[in-house]
């Protein structure tokens, strides 16, 4: 195991952080086999992603002392040092950046794909998507080591972006408020990323190409597409990045059952890919098939009250069940919340008092019917 420590720019005086990474394998290895890069808690109060990554930390020092791992594997088991440092009051902040606002995991800058194209266009072959696809791949890194950062907060986000720049596959580990365990990919990355839905037991898949948030995973295979269409058809080109966010449960599943289960069923998926030597477990079914993310239906509570919530995470509902109840005790009034989709209730707010409009579940739907951006703040 080597590791990597990138300094952070200074923003303040007297304040120093730094990246740290964790490299498995061969560098460049994967020119046979695949490079695969994992970051968890970019959000960095979503501590269950954290221990999960600790846990593969440990099991891939396993196999790398049995000489098991053939391809690359780049680990970041604390993607986010900013945010673990933000507290108000007593309370954890690490979705949002409190300088700026700004989300930790949105709006990820990647170089243009047409200043990509004519960079590498002199170089490419008519006839090997191989060589195409890691000249772009080292180009991509190479443009981002051109950037200079402002701040501590966009020399994390280079940081990040430089480790995942050149992998095959792109995983990123998160957590929602309280959830079942599911995970968001794009149809393009689907197949690839079946089996490991399996592994882990997945209760819910939402597919997207562009959810409009420029989160981490999702920019990766948005470029591809975007260099694809600048290079046509008589450019060959090798399968988009297969990149996914894994959520895994809520904010206080933090235990040790689920972290192993975790990360085993990453490791299982690595030597799946040949990334890791061995043979792994027989594909358990699909616990659920993947749906449209713009069919994910969004709930918001209609009135002011205290939740109650008459349906379990991870329950199968049918549209017109109970899903919660509004209560205001002025008035003694309830309100309740029923779903219109069939689907699987996936994720829910862990407040229990709402004012009106507040985001406070989401349920999957077969049919998509959202448009525009389909991911919250």
């Amino acid at each position: 195991m080597r590791i990597e420590r990138a300094p952070l720019v200074t923003t303040t005086l007297g304040t120093t952080r730094e990246l740290v990474s964790f490299h498995f394998g061969v560098p460049g290895a994967h020119g046979a086999h695949e490079k695969v890069y994992v970051q968890a808690s970019l959000h960095a109060d979503e501590t269950p992603a954290m221990l999960t990554a600790w846990r593969l930390k440990q099991r891939l020092e396993g196999l790398e002392a049995s000489r098991r791992v053939r391809g690359e594997v780049v680990l970041v088991p604390v993607a986010n040092p900013i945010g673990l440092s933000q507290h108000v009051f007593g309370q954890f902040l690490g979705r949002f950046e409190s300088n700026s606002g700004h989300n930790f995991n949105r709006n990820f800058p990647m170089p243009p794909a047409s200043a990509l194209v004519e960079r590498i266009r002199p170089r490419l072959s008519a006839t090997d998507a191989t060589h195409n696809t890691r000249l772009l791949r080292a180009a991509v890194r190479e443009m981002l080591g051109e950037i200079t950062a402002a701040n501590e907060f966009e020399s994390l986000r280079l940081a990040l972006l430089r480790h995942a720049s050149e992998a095959d596959i792109v995983l990123d580990l998160h957590c929602s408020r309280e959830a079942t365990m599911h995970l968001y990919t794009s149809p393009a990355s689907w197949p690839a990323i079946e089996p490991l839905a399996r592994y882990l037991g997945a209760n819910g898949v939402l597919l997207a190409t562009d959810s409009g948030g420029q989160s981490f995973d999702e920019i990766h295979a948005l470029l591809w597409n975007e260099v694809r269409a600048l290079l046509g058809d008589g450019t060959p080109l090798g399968a988009p990045n297969i990149a996914a966010t894994l959520e895994h449960r809520g904010h206080r599943d933090v235990d040790y059952e689920h972290a192993e289960r975790d990360a085993e069923a990453i490791v299982d998926f690595l030597i799946a890919r040949g990334v890791i030597e061995g043979k792994a477990r027989e594909l358990p079914p699909l616990v659920q098939s993947a749906t449209p993310l713009a069919g994910s239906e969004q709930l918001t509570a209609p009135v002011s009250g205290i939740v109650v919530y008459r349906a379990a995470i991870g329950a199968m509902l049918k549209a017109g069940d109970a899903v919660l109840d509004i209560i205001d005790p002025l008035t003694d009034a309830v309100t309740t919340v029923t779903t219109k989709n069939d689907g699987v209730f996936y994720m829910r707010r862990a407040i229990r008092f709402v004012y009106a409009g507040a985001p406070i579940g989401r349920i999957t739907g077969a049919t998509a019917f959202r448009t525009g951006v389909l991911i919250g703040a």
